[in-house]
């Protein structure tokens, strides 16, 4: 088994923060947006979320990480700017009276953010099942991110 790092358990402390972050945005979104369908596919987002993070909590257990209990400076940086982001979505569902376009693009945005936290993960030296792990859910979220593009130009 390879040595498990602080880089490592940084890394998996920041993708379950930003998965439960993450899982929370899409459930805020969801609620936010008027299409029923919509609705449908960003609740279905947020449970995707909800589950990369108990996924990847038992795969850091695995490694002696308990990231619920770890706190770094990045993972209170990134969860910061994730509930400025959370917010964000409230803000601008209030002011443009749920627009479900301008929501979706909110969503883009945390997936972008999302999508450079497994970058950044899979640059820390993670063993070779753990990699798989992430580069698993880093395909998914930008899958998820494309959806959301298309799904974003089809409310215009």
């Amino acid at each position: 088994m390879a040595a498990i790092t602080e880089d490592i358990a940084r890394a998996y402390n920041d993708l379950v923060e930003i998965n439960k972050t993450g899982a929370k945005g899409y459930q805020e979104a969801a609620e936010g947006v008027s299409n029923p369908q919509l609705k449908s596919e960003l609740s279905r987002f947020s449970q995707q979320r909800a589950q990369f993070a108990s996924d990847l909590e038992q795969h850091a257990q695995q490694y002696g990480i308990s990231p619920q209990n770890e706190s770094t400076v990045e993972g209170v940086v990134a969860d910061a700017a994730a509930a400025v982001h959370r917010g964000w979505i409230n803000i601008k569902s209030a002011i443009t009276g749920q627009d479900d376009s301008a929501i979706l693009g909110e969503c883009e945005t945390g997936d972008k953010v999302a999508l450079e936290a497994y970058e950044k993960a899979m640059s820390t030296g993670l063993p070779a099942e753990a990699k798989n792990v992430i580069q698993k859910q880093h395909s998914e979220i930008l899958a998820a991110k494309n959806q959301i593009t298309t799904l974003k130009g089809q409310t215009h």
